[in-house]
């Protein structure tokens, strides 16, 4: 019977043409009329950087844009925005895209306030006054980032993933039109949507779990589950699997948010930090191999996982009900063609006894539901 606390500082507005009243949304957090708009090349292309401008700017608002944001954010990218939105003198940023564009945004909001370096605010509760306020725009259904606290970002010197966590990097405003990932390739949507599978996953059996981020997590599961696969193999024609798969990730968020994630974003970070893989290829290589893991440290959440998604019946056992969701997470990656971690040209075996020891020094390895141990090397 462990206490917690609850405290979601994001208002969500939710649902199809959502996008299209963004200046609405924002006029209660905005106190200024500059806004710091951050996004990558790929949504630039797709056309929505110039209606989001063009919105805003029906609105007297100015904008600027910084397109400079790369899959897994560097420590140099956030830099480089921070003396832009200084230079500016921005009074909101607005992130338009991924987890990767909306987590540099949290570290800009950080730095153009604070100054320094991302690496200087990492780990629990490292931000000691309020940021620039931030507004997120997901264009992907995977990350959750839209409503976490969290903002991992690559530290180039050392080839490793660090993550602040504090409740005043959290987005004030949230927008989450399903509508933008439409367009999404088959195999983006495939990693983001099996990267918000694994929050649920993740936030329902790690060891910071309660009761609040539990209900959150076994919905967010019964919308993503089904909707995953006709969501990758008919792409925006399939509108219903599209909402499902977008409203299932940000309710993820909001469960791993206030319980943790575990060993599977351990090892993903691990690898992509080294690697540069993406996140949700990674995440989506190792939740088998760690569910098999982990599932004799607490069987019974993870039997309930297995019924939640309709694999076994009430009457099976807790052993079989954890078998069958074994099979299923790898047949699942299989029928989405993620790529498995040894089919990945760059690794190396000498690289393993460094990847393990990396994933073990993550700050959410102690919330694993089955304890492991590290061997120094």
């Amino acid at each position: 019977m462990n206490t917690f606390a609850f405290h979601l500082p994001t208002k969500i507005h939710a649902g199809n043409g959502s996008f299209m009243k963004t200046g609405e949304y924002i006029q209660d957090i905005v106190k200024g009329k500059r806004l710091f708009i951050v996004t990558d090349p790929g949504i630039v292309d797709l056309g929505l950087v110039t209606q989001l401008e063009d919105m805003l700017a029906n609105q007297s608002f100015e904008t600027h844009v910084f397109t400079e944001v790369k899959p897994n954010p560097r420590d140099y990218d956030c830099i480089m925005g921070d003396e832009l939105a200084r230079e500016f003198q921005a009074d909101c940023i607005i992130a338009l895209g991924g987890g990767s564009v909306i987590d540099a945004a949290k570290a800009i909001a950080i730095l153009q306030v604070l100054g320094g370096r991302p690496q200087d605010y990492a780990g629990r509760d490292q931000v000691p006054a309020p940021v620039t306020p931030i507004v997120a725009i997901p264009t992907t259904a995977g990350t959750g980032a839209e409503v976490t606290r969290s903002s991992v970002i690559t530290d180039t010197e050392k080839k490793i993933k660090l993550t602040i966590k504090d409740v005043k990097i959290a987005p004030a405003v949230a927008i989450v039109d399903p509508e933008l990932t439409y367009q999404l390739p088959a195999h983006l949507t495939a990693s983001t949507g099996m990267d918000a599978l694994v929050h649920a996953v993740e936030a329902f059996t790690c060891k910071r779990s309660n009761p609040v981020a539990d209900g959150l997590a076994i919905e967010a599961m019964k919308r993503i589950y089904p909707a995953l696969r006709p969501a990758v193999t008919e792409g925006g024609s399939n509108q219903e699997a599209r909402y499902e798969l977008m409203i299932g990730a940000t309710i993820a968020g909001m469960a791993f948010s206030h319980a943790d994630v575990a060993s599977v974003h351990c090892m993903a970070e691990a690898i992509g930090g080294l690697y540069d893989t993406p996140h949700g290829v990674a995440n989506s290589m190792f939740l088998p191999y760690i569910i098999e893991f982990n599932a004799e440290a607490d069987i019974k959440k993870h039997a309930t996982i297995a019924r939640t998604l309709g694999l076994v019946g009430e009457d099976a056992s807790e052993t079989d009900a954890t078998a069958a969701l074994v099979a299923e997470m790898k047949h699942l990656a299989f029928d989405l063609a993620i790529p498995t971690f040894s089919s990945l040209p760059q690794v190396k075996e000498e690289d393993f006894e460094y990847l393990a020891e990396s994933a073990f020094q993550n700050g959410s390895t102690p919330s694993n539901a089955r304890r492991s141990r590290s061997r120094t090397i």
